[in-house]
């Protein structure tokens, strides 16, 4: 594992006029954890800040247009080929419906305190059962 370069990627706690948070759930075409519930983001590109890259997998994951409001929490993900920190942040959506990429078949907006009843995978089931405690 020591050998393996980092990768930084980020996710969006999306809510609602309502606070409910927004998932997205993986197609089966995924590399990785299909079918299972996600957060919207993805993979910061080289040189890249990781405010736009967020903003940048949001809308092409979703349609949706995002205001940044902090940080939320972060977590390491031991991948076959790097380590992959995750940065997690708190956002609201601020136009948009959800139209969702070929990457994901499904959405679905929950209640924050239901967030540690969704199958997510691994430590994002995790962080989503820390966000759910709030």
């Amino acid at each position: 594992m020591a050998d393996k370069p980092f990768a930084l990627a980020v996710k969006a706690l999306i809510a609602d006029d309502q606070g409910r948070i927004l998932l997205l759930r993986r197609s089966m075409e995924s590399k990785f954890y299909k079918h299972r519930w996600d957060l919207p983001g993805g993979k910061v590109d080289c040189g890249e800040g990781f405010d736009l890259a967020l903003k940048r997998e949001v809308a092409e994951e979703t349609g949706l247009s995002i205001a940044l409001e902090g940080v939320a929490g972060a977590t390491e993900y031991d991948m076959p080929t790097v380590r992959l920190a995750v940065l997690f942040l708190e956002a609201r959506r601020i136009e948009g419906e959800v139209a969702l990429s070929s990457e994901h078949d499904a959405f679905q907006w929950v209640a924050r305190h239901e967030l540690g009843q969704v199958d997510a995978a691994g430590k994002l089931h995790d962080f989503l059962v820390a966000c759910s405690r709030r």
